[in-house]
């Protein structure tokens, strides 16, 4: 059902790797394959991440600008240089000021670098260190561990090129397939990792080949929080820095200690992000609208016209929104400078890059969301930066895939909650149910939807921009006619419906005027 990669890094330096997360598609990394899994790593060793500190013993308190205070359980006697170092360097004032400079939502974020970009640092003894690694450590959601670039020469250990850069695992809860998977490729999980992984979450694959060294027990919560910030999508910087305003070394003096994610309020059990707010209502975006009501017709160069019926009764302000820009010609001659297929089509931004575009109100507004409108094949959508609250002018327009039933339930395991009615769309019309909850619906296509399946598969480039410009040539608004209504893709001559292998992607769609699009 789900396509995972069995090994990836967190670079230093310059190796180029793609991350991955439990139930999400990713491509295996040129650096990385199954052959590299070292097999004798894990062994059936007591997990000591959650093993509680004794008064007295040294922890690190993390302050976060505007976000807050984050406190780390350390593990001298599994790594003990790692420590030493970290200890060492925050003692000085070395992480002071400094940023997390690479966040990848469900994986992890990344800091340490006094270069900000990923290419600097250095141990406390100048250089780089090896840290190695212990069974009794595993990368499960909250772990502190060190990026390495790999093993440097005359070294076969990959932890040979520990500096000061480090990571703290977000990562996601794993299904029994997902481990099974991992087994077959040759990681040797314990029970005791099986449950941790498959409650707590986290990224299993990165055991064995990097240092772990601490565990937070405080403000899981804030690092959940940060790893929902927009990022450039080139190099998965954050677009506003995220600054570290001290490392300090403290002492343990009883704190409650808060290992897991559902430890913290608003997250729900047994999933790592916060509650959907899904009601169980009826789903309106098959509605055919009434003679009178007002409709966009968007014309496409090259590909053909679009129209769309709105929900002024679930998006108000989305819809004013909408046809607000659309009366003023705001979106005549602009283009669709993002195409996933089999995900979505994104425009709407004036700049073409994914970070421009205002609301008729000139910059941002709420949208909001409404559980009568899902993500199904031809909804219309918002673009944000994290929040409703970002909707400006950039807009998607779904496709996505058609899902089975273990693809919808791996979703609910993650807290989304599907109505029956939902259900039977996703596993017939397809779309992108893990969008919803997050993103302003507000429109439907309701002709024209062969020409949005066909505009998805235009050639794009590394950043989803397609490579020959698809242009909205005008949008107008008018009235509807009765002419009538084709929701499905079946409905339209010479068209395949979608398969029914199961979505993957859970990139997000980000409007890019306080960074950067999707994921």
């Amino acid at each position: 059902m789900l396509k995972k990669m069995l090994a990836v890094l967190v670079c230093t330096f310059t190796i180029t790797s793609v991350f991955s997360s439990c139930g999400k598609e990713a491509e295996i990394s040129e650096n990385s394959s199954p052959e590299s899994v070292d097999d004798t790593v894990k062994s059936n060793v007591p997990v000591a991440n959650f093993t509680a500190p004794e008064n007295g013993d040294t922890i690190i308190t993390m302050n976060i600008r505007d976000y807050g205070t984050v406190k780390f359980r350390l593990f001298p006697e599994y790594a003990d240089k790692g420590v030493e170092n970290f200890v060492g360097l925050a003692e000085k004032g070395y992480y002071d000021g400094l940023t997390f400079h690479r966040v990848i939502k469900d994986f992890m974020i990344q800091g340490g670098d006094p270069n900000g970009n990923g290419t600097g640092g250095e141990s406390l003894w100048g250089g780089k260190f090896d840290g190695g690694s212990d069974p009794h450590l595993i990368h499960c959601a909250g772990a502190l561990a060190y990026a390495n670039s790999g093993a440097l020469p005359g070294s076969s250990s990959p932890t040979s090129s520990d500096g000061s850069q480090f990571y703290i695992v977000t990562g996601t809860v794993c299904s029994e397939d997902d481990i099974d998977y991992y087994k077959s490729g040759g990681y040797n999980i314990s029970d005791e990792m099986k449950a941790i992984y498959t409650t707590a979450g986290g990224t299993p694959w990165l055991d064995g080949s990097y240092t772990v060294f601490g565990q937070v027990f405080e403000g899981l919560d804030i690092i959940f929080q940060i790893q929902n910030v927009t990022t450039d999508t080139g190099n998965d910087k954050p677009m506003t820095d995220v600054i570290i305003d001290s490392v300090t070394v403290d002492k343990y003096n009883g704190e409650d200690l808060k290992w897991y994610i559902t430890d913290y309020e608003g997250f729900d059990a047994q999933t790592q992000q916060e509650t959907l707010p899904v009601e169980q209502v009826p789903v309106k975006n098959f509605t055919e609208p009434e003679i009178g009501d007002k409709i966009v017709s968007m014309t496409i160069k090259d590909y053909g016209e679009v129209k769309i019926r709105l929900f002024p009764e679930y998006a108000d302000k989305g819809v004013e929104n909408f046809l607000g820009l659309a009366e003023q010609g705001y979106y005549d001659g602009l283009t669709f400078h993002r195409i996933i297929n089999d995900f979505m089509i994104q425009g709407g931004d004036p700049e073409g890059t994914g970070r421009g575009g205002e609301s008729i109100w000139g910059g941002e507004f709420e949208g909001g969301t409404d559980a009568h409108l899902i993500h199904c094949a031809g909804a219309v959508s918002y673009a944000n930066s994290g929040s409703t609250s970002t909707n400006g002018s950039q807009f998607f327009i779904v496709t996505g895939e058609v899902y089975d039933d273990e693809g919808l339930a791996t979703y609910e395991n993650y807290g989304y909650n599907f109505t029956d009615e939902a259900k039977n769309i996703y596993k017939t019309n397809g779309g992108t149910p893990f969008l919803d909850g997050g993103y302003t619906v507000f429109g439907q296509v309701y002709d024209g939807l062969d020409v949005i399946f066909e505009v998805q598969q235009a050639e794009t480039d590394e950043g989803d921009k397609p490579f020959d410009d698809v242009i909205i040539e005008s949008m107008k608004v008018g009235e509807y006619d009765g002419s009538g209504v084709k929701w499905n893709l079946s409905d339209y001559s010479g068209i395949v419906t979608a398969s029914d292998d199961t979505v993957t992607d859970d990139t997000a769609v980000s409007d890019d005027t306080a960074g950067e699009p999707i994921e």
